[in-house]
């Protein structure tokens, strides 16, 4: 998908297309300085705990606008590109001309929201867990024991497994797997 978004924003005589994984994204940022950087929080990598927000905040911090390509049908994901500070939302069901136009948008420092996501972000808004058991979850569906997100947490034991229990109340799931499994597919974590 990079390369066939580079070849199609590089035939716009505007625009200057430098790809990059999500591991170089950071450092290539720095050194380039970019009008506007944009990131899919769907692609593998770009779930991992905090690369949205880490990267987020290092390019807006040089002056550089987040774009992110999203589907609504993910939204927790919408609703971290938001926290993290996107100033961008394009469909990735949309036309090349959406993309374009968010791209340009962004570039001079307004808002872009396309209305296909709109009823993921009304979604993402009604999220229902706090950001601590989010960090439970998290570390939970990295496959840590109680004891080990109890110690990563600086956290009692006890209070994981309460952070469990209200995770999975939340959810409505039946267990802590099956808590994991709805909140990945909503793209909480």
């Amino acid at each position: 998908m990079r390369s066939a978004l580079t070849a199609l924003l590089g035939r716009e005589g505007d625009f200057e297309v430098i790809p990059s994984t999500w591991r170089s994204a950071a450092v290539q940022a720095q050194s380039l300085r970019p009008h506007v950087c944009i990131v899919d929080v769907d692609c593998p990598g770009s779930t991992m705990l905090g690369t949205v927000a880490g990267l987020a905040r290092r390019i807006t911090g040089m002056g550089a606008a987040l774009l992110v390509l999203a589907t609504g049908s993910r939204p927790g994901l919408l609703r971290r590109a938001f926290d993290a500070g996107a100033l961008g939302y394009v469909s990735k069901d949309g036309g090349p001309q959406r993309l374009l136009e968010g791209i340009r948008r962004v570039a001079a420092g307004e808002r872009f929201i396309d209305e296909s996501l709109a009823f993921g972000f009304l979604q993402a808004a009604e999220m229902p867990l706090t950001p601590r058991e989010l960090s439970v979850l998290r570390l939970a569906a990295e496959g840590s024991t109680v004891a080990e997100i109890a110690r990563s947490l600086h956290l009692s034991g006890g209070t994981v497994r309460n952070y469990m229990s209200a995770i999975t109340r939340k959810t409505g799931a039946r267990n802590r797997v099956d808590a994991i499994r709805i909140s990945q597919h909503a793209g909480w974590v």
